[in-house]
């Protein structure tokens, strides 16, 4: 068996059903319940208590060969996703680690702006009343 990389669902339901300790992933279409949660179980250092697995077929998406060409229907990809079910306790920090740094960035940025802006105004207050005061002793 050969390793293959799962790719972590960020959704919203993807992160409601972490509350259950279900993970969701996108998985190749050849692989096996049994080879998903031994990958899973070896790459996370976690318990998989279940496996479930559904096929999502690829969308419609109309194509066109030119002005006058009559235009055509073709499928996107399809993609097998996996519900993987953890023992209690077992987290797989993937998730965790996206929604923290998400949250922290933000805040710093809007608050290093802020302070920026309100030096640069007592700057340019300061600035105007040098040029009042040369002025005037002129």
């Amino acid at each position: 068996m050969k390793t293959v990389q799962y790719i972590p669902r960020a959704t919203e339901k993807a992160y409601t059903a972490q509350t259950q300790n279900t993970y969701i992933f996108f998985v190749p279409m050849k692989a096996s319940k049994q080879e998903i949660a031994k990958q899973i179980a070896e790459a996370f250092k976690v318990t998989v208590l279940d496996v479930r697995t559904m096929v999502r077929k690829g969308k419609p998406t109309r194509f066109s060969r030119g002005k006058h060409a009559y235009p055509g229907t073709t499928f996107r990809q399809d993609k097998k996703v996996a519900y993987i079910t953890l023992k209690a306790g077992d987290k797989i920090p993937v998730f965790e680690e996206e929604s923290t740094t998400k949250d922290e960035k933000p805040t710093e940025t809007k608050v290093d702006k802020k302070a920026e802006k309100a030096a640069a105004k007592e700057e340019k207050k300061v600035a105007k009343a040098e040029k009042k005061a040369v002025k005037e002793n002129k």
